[in-house]
């Protein structure tokens, strides 16, 4: 099985890169030999499966994808494509187009970024794919391929090798299938299997791929995929795959046309149908077969140091189990070969029989184990080693920058002490490697990777956890979880009470309001008065504006006077009476005492003591 097989067949033994300088387990080439072309990409199968895709898609998928794999990506002009694949400018930018266009389910496989410098003046497109999902079905193909072949002869060439890698037999009718016609009244429709053999006479004369004629089960055809270029592959890796090819006994043999099956397309009709003794497997797999009818052919026979499985299971059976043959041959027939079980363990011993790829890490993942390059090499599990490969490829895919990885990798190693690393390959898998934080994909370990701010969701995390730690220590303790106070001997916490009682809501009484005039309070001592009258005015009460303002006190003022109710029905005029002013002997001094002193301010006027002792007296008998 070739290399591209081994990827297929065991997708989740190969390495996670979608692009590969040296495939894994290729052929080497000797000193002196052009090394040529190696490089292979990891193309979707549907864009090989799905009719919506042209057959130009998929020769501008693998350029373009071989190209991004550099760290600029791919900035190639489409008249650059063009040139490398052997196409027209309108043909790539066509493929482009299909690629940039949602597909029947919605993936868009080309994502193009363009660019513009700060004169006005444009760049070339950043041009890269999408990463592809671990479940997905995919095929490795060589960029030389889609550089030698048309992109008809390209998908034939995926298909013969995603079969190749499955183990399945493909067929010219298979094959036609797949290919269709994009432009005419046919379009849509799938290719004849004579125009689909021409097709697969073209890759085998490209010499990209082998047909060993009706070397395959009921005499099919075996096709052998490539993935070497041409001019890179060893003389005896060719002439290995062209030994086993069957031919039909002509000079020229060709792919069958139409209605003739695998078979010679050479007037020797179709293949034979009809069920032989000779070939079918009968019924009962314990039974003989009949000398009458001829000998079975033997393929392989045990060697004589070896020891048959069905050996000492068939001299258990005793001779009763089956009769004896007239010739000799008392050993029945099996539908199912003895095959040796693979151990499970990473040595060659005898239960081993592996004999795929070698691992290859890429360049990129091997420089971002940079830090623990010296326990990588103590990994002697190869399973282990592509573990930790498809582990980095993984983070890598998801965005996560290589300076992050080595960031983290010297960080772990750094806190962890060279004797507690027991297994090398556990603790890179289960320490090292994973990502410590929160949910937000830039947290690293509580510490935001972009800005080096502390991540606030982590921190409320670690403070829930240290509250719930708090928890579990009262309660073991015996104390209340919410205050940490000891309950009384009736189990109730004063505090938790206290809270119960200010929380409940309570009858408050509604403020009366008091009857009479508004009141209000002095401006210039604070007292509470009436506001009527002259504090409507300015504010103040009687005694501070006597003291603020003396002159309005000694001006005559006018008193009206209201008749007796007695006297509402006779026809009295109103008397208006003058209130003369109060004669003043002068400033006075106060008569109150403080602190066992007379008291030396001013007395309001019409009055024995100072305004402070007035205020004072008021609020006293108020008091």
């Amino acid at each position: 099985m070739s290399v591209v097989a081994a990827a297929g067949a065991a997708s989740v033994d190969e390495s996670v890169n979608d692009v590969a300088d040296n495939p894994v387990g290729a052929t080497s080439v000797p000193a002196g030999e052009v090394r040529g072309r190696r490089q292979r990409v990891r193309v979707p199968m549907r864009l090989v499966w799905t009719s919506s895709y042209q057959d130009v898609a998929l020769s501008v998928y693998v350029k373009v994808k071989a190209l991004a794999a550099r760290p600029e990506g791919c900035e190639a002009r489409t008249e650059t494509i063009a040139r490398y694949l052997g196409l027209s400018e309108a043909s790539v930018e066509r493929g482009m187009r299909q690629l940039r266009r949602p597909g029947p389910d919605g993936v868009v496989e080309l994502l193009s970024k363009r660019r513009t410098l700060p004169g006005g003046r444009g760049q070339s497109a950043v041009r890269t794919v999408r990463p592809m999902l671990r479940t997905e079905a995919y095929v490795w193909l060589p960029v030389a391929a889609a550089e030698d072949l048309t992109p008809r002869q390209l998908r034939v060439f995926a298909l013969v090798a995603y079969a190749q890698a499955r183990g399945i037999a493909l067929t010219e009718a298979e094959i036609a299938s797949y290919l269709l016609h994009h432009s005419g009244k046919k379009a849509g429709r799938a290719l004849s299997v004579t125009a689909a053999s021409a097709v697969v006479d073209e890759v085998e004369a490209a010499r990209w791929m082998t047909v060993q004629r009706r070397a395959g089960a009921r005499g099919r055809n075996r096709y052998v995929a490539h993935d070497l270029a041409p001019e890179a592959r060893p003389a005896e890796v060719v002439q290995a795959a062209a030994g086993v090819v069957v031919d039909s006994g002509l000079e020229a043999s060709a792919s069958s046309p139409v209605g003739e099956g695998s078979g010679s397309p050479v007037g020797e009709g179709s293949l034979a149908n009809e069920e032989s003794p000779k070939t079918d497997s009968p019924e009962d797999g314990r039974a003989f077969f009949s000398s009458a009818v001829g000998e079975v052919q033997v393929g392989k026979g045990a060697s004589p140091v070896e020891n048959r499985a069905g050996d000492k299971a068939a001299a258990g059976r005793g001779d009763a189990a089956l009769a004896l043959r007239a010739d000799g041959k008392n050993e029945p027939s099996s539908k199912k070969p003895v095959v040796e079980k693979r151990s499970s363990g990473a040595g060659g011993g005898r239960g081993s029989s592996y004999t795929g790829p070698q691992l290859a890490m890429s360049a990129e993942i091997y420089a971002v184990l940079e830090p623990v390059h010296h326990l990588l090499a103590q990994v002697t599990s190869a399973f282990v080693a592509r573990q930790i490969a498809r582990e980095v490829g993984r983070q890598i895919d998801a965005s996560t920058c290589a300076e992050r990885l080595q960031h983290r990798l010297t960080t772990r190693l750094a806190g962890t002490m060279s004797d507690e690393i027991r297994d090398p390959g556990r603790w890179l898998l289960g320490v090292a490697l994973p990502r410590w934080g929160c949910g937000y994909a830039d947290c690293e370990s509580g510490t935001i990777w972009r800005t080096g701010a502390a991540c606030e969701v982590c921190a409320e995390i670690v403070q829930d956890k240290a509250a719930a730690r708090e928890r579990t220590r009262r309660a073991a303790a015996g104390l209340c979880l919410q205050h940490g106070t000891r309950p009384d001997p009736s189990g109730r916490c004063a505090d938790c009470d206290l809270e119960t009682a200010a929380a409940r809501p309570t009858n408050v009484p509604a403020q009366r309001a008091v009857e009479g005039p508004e009141r209000g309070t002095c401006g210039e001592c604070g007292c509470r008065i009436f506001m009527t009258g002259r504090p409507l005015d300015d504010g103040l009460c009687k005694p501070c504006r006597e003291e603020l303002h003396p002159g309005l006190v000694s001006a005559p003022r006018a008193v009206t006077v209201v008749p007796a109710p007695t006297q509402l029905h006779t026809e009295a005029p109103v008397r208006t009476a003058t209130v003369g002013s109060v004669e003043e002997s002068g400033p006075r001094t106060c008569q109150g005492r403080e602190a066992d002193a007379p008291c030396t301010r001013e007395a309001l006027a019409l009055r024995r003591f100072c305004r402070r002792h007035v205020v004072q007296g008021i609020a006293g008998v108020v008091a």
